[in-house]
């Protein structure tokens, strides 16, 4: 999950442990333009604090004045933006229409397992009764971010992504500081003291040692992504060998078509099978033709948020009449 997103439940935890009333909004459903993805959380209290997201901001200021005069105490599902005027109002571009569930919070124990598991590195999902209002979290290894059918809301919680860089270049200077803002968690490895000296970026997690025991001691997950970028076969070599044989996400190489072939070559001498080898991305990144080192950079993220977002699509406009008593369905004026 983002890192948004994570201090949503931790800040709604918080609240509930202080006493407070607190309730969550998802975005369940989405047309058009959308300006939040699906999954999008946003938690406000009876008390007026609020984090998070759901929209540029004016739908935010719609559901705390919504909230001021009546805090909810069931489950809702809540559409906006369904006539002109009220894109207009909420500031819904190019005919958006979005679809909240707007869910009354128990306690911060209902929230605990969420975020041990995404501190853990631990994949869970959650599964929310609309009509009962029970929740329940359980492993997964679901290849989506979330589910609605008006009678379950099923979302996928899990950890941050992490970029392991090994090379300290300038494609990779380039390379931290875009990452964080595309919500990546950045780490960097390079054995050459004068690679190091060189370093100009900062917001980096720095690894010591040998790239082969620096991946292996990483621990690369479905949520990790290692790129190569040393131009020196005895750096990117040693980290291959050993990322080629993880789970990781995505594992790329700089280089040509020439040197991408002569890589391949050499790992398959250091006990790196042809399917293993087929997993690399290699030359890395989107084709952009791109020339500068900043544009190298642009390529590999455009990649690898191509890759991370494939699938995600909008869910096609379903019937919304709900029976029920702890489920109404609100058009907002």
């Amino acid at each position: 999950m983002n890192a948004v997103d994570y201090q949503v439940l931790k800040s709604a935890a918080g609240w509930l442990q202080q006493g407070k009333r607190v309730a969550m909004v998802t975005v369940v459903r989405n047309w058009g333009s959308a300006p939040r993805p699906l999954g999008s959380l946003f938690a406000i209290t009876d008390a007026g604090d609020f984090t998070g997201s759901v929209s540029g901001g004016c739908i935010e200021d719609d559901l705390m004045q919504r909230f001021n005069a009546a805090f909810p105490e069931k489950i809702e599902l809540v559409r906006y933006g369904i006539s002109a005027e009220q894109m207009r109002r909420f500031g819904l571009p190019c005919g958006g229409t979005l679809e909240l569930v707007i869910e009354p919070l128990a306690d911060a124990a209902a929230l605990t397992p969420l975020l041990e598991a995404v501190s853990g590195r631990r994949l869970v999902q959650r599964r929310l009764d609309m009509r009962s209002g029970a929740v329940h979290i359980e492993a997964t290894d679901a290849d989506f971010a979330l589910r609605f059918d008006e009678q379950e809301l099923v979302q996928v919680f899990g950890p941050r992504w992490r970029l392991l860089i090994i090379g300290a270049g300038q494609v990779s200077e380039y390379l931290a500081q875009m990452a964080p803002a595309l919500d990546f968690s950045v780490y960097l490895s390079d054995p050459r003291e004068e690679q190091r000296r060189n370093w100009q970026a900062d917001g980096v997690t720095w690894l010591d040692g040998m790239p082969d025991d620096v991946v292996l001691a990483f621990k690369p997950d479905r949520r990790t992504v290692i790129v190569t970028l040393s131009h020196d076969p005895k750096v990117d070599d040693m980290a291959l060998m050993e990322a080629l044989k993880t789970d990781a996400f995505y594992i790329g190489a700089i280089g040509s078509m020439a040197s991408t072939e002569a890589r391949k070559e050499r790992l398959l001498t250091l006990d790196v099978n042809s399917e293993q080898i087929d997993r690399l991305h290699a030359p890395i990144g989107l084709q952009i033709w791109s020339r500068s080192p900043a544009e190298i950079a642009v390529s590999v993220l455009a990649e690898l948020v191509m890759l991370r977002n494939r699938g995600s699509v909008p869910a096609s406009l379903s019937s919304c009449a709900i029976g029920g008593n702890d489920l109404r369905m609100v058009d907002r004026p």
